[in-house]
């Protein structure tokens, strides 16, 4: 399902700082399939997979992205070893009005993977991610990410690894992939959105 030679083949920027972007990092056909099996998220939020009814196909995603392929890939990328830290993902189906402050996320992530499964357009001016030179104006921004589906953004988590984009409600699917410092921050995070997840199905 991934087009990791994509991944290999596209150069680090350093612009504002560490992320490669891969416009096409689903098969032909990937799209689609990993859409028509997309779980049932309870409104907008990060859900762990834990947390959903996973199917076939959205499982063989989520495989692939945890298998060693793109793991070394992506160590060859960014010059780490990632071999002995764990990794935790969310799915994300909706976008809050109130959602795409500027933050640069926490401390205990080492990278962030955001695999966008929109269509393959994007038709509104809100919901583009912006990597952004500061923590203040989401006008300053060095590039700005077109959340279209199949689109790859990978980046090295810093204290200014800010990023954000313009307000916008509705649909907007992603899984996010993280590498982290330790077991315990994965169960920690996970079992926060999970808790988040089960409040939101019995509408608290």
């Amino acid at each position: 399902m991934l087009n990791i030679d994509a991944f290999r083949h596209i150069p680090l920027s350093t612009e504002p700082y560490e992320h490669v972007i891969v416009p096409d990092f689903l098969a032909p056909g990937a799209l689609e399939a990993i859409n028509a099996d997309f779980p049932d998220v309870p409104g907008p939020g990060s859900h762990p997979p834990s947390a959903l009814t996973i199917g076939p196909t959205f499982q063989k995603l989520l495989d692939e992205m945890d298998g060693p392929a793109f793991r070394e890939a992506v160590e060859e990328k960014f010059g780490l070893d990632l071999s002995q830290r764990p990794t935790m993902y969310t799915v994300r189906g909706f976008c809050r009005a109130k959602d795409g402050k500027i933050h640069t996320d926490t401390e205990s992530k080492i990278i962030t993977v955001l695999l966008y499964l929109n269509d393959r357009s994007w038709d509104s001016s809100g919901g583009r991610l912006r990597l952004l030179r500061s923590g203040t104006d989401l006008e300053d921004y060095a590039t700005e990410i077109e959340p279209k589906g199949g689109t790859l953004l990978v980046f090295r988590r810093s204290d200014t690894s800010w990023h954000g984009h313009h307000s916008y409600e509705g649909p907007r699917r992603a899984i996010q992939m993280n590498w982290v410092d330790s077991n315990w921050t994965r169960m920690t995070e996970q079992m926060r959105h999970k808790l988040s997840t089960v409040r939101k199905r019995v509408g608290l």
